[in-house]
């Protein structure tokens, strides 16, 4: 089992950046595929980015790359997601999740956190 806790969220202003955060609680944290994934209003939830469970492989989506950037500590049980040039379109709740591989859909993900909400006005 693991439990994903999110935190980082916020209002900020097109262009700016914020740093979301994703601790993990169990020992097998470094065994796990990581993933952020997010949902805006009225719209399905979305590949965002993830990472192996080395951190040797990354995976953007098309509308985040060159911008978001995922990482992860394995020594402290936590990923990261820095989100950079922030655009109004990126509004939306942001998920973390724990796989045993990488995918792009949600149903390849066995555990998700409750979201942290990422508001960005024009």
């Amino acid at each position: 089992q693991v439990q994903l806790v999110e935190s980082g969220g916020g209002l900020v202003q097109a262009g700016n950046s914020l740093r979301l955060s994703c601790a993990a609680s169990g020992r097998t944290f470094s065994s796990y595929v990581m993933g952020w994934f997010r949902q805006a209003p009225g719209k399905e939830r979305e590949f965002v980015a993830a990472i192996s469970w080395s951190g040797g492989s990354t995976y953007y989506a098309d509308s985040v790359k060159g911008r978001f950037t995922i990482s992860r500590d394995n020594t402290k049980n936590t990923v990261y997601l820095q989100m950079n040039s922030l655009k109004p379109e990126d509004t939306a709740v942001y998920y973390c999740a724990a796989g045993t591989h990488h995918g792009y859909t949600e149903y390849e993900y066995d555990y998700w956190g409750q979201g942290t909400q990422v508001t960005v006005s024009s």
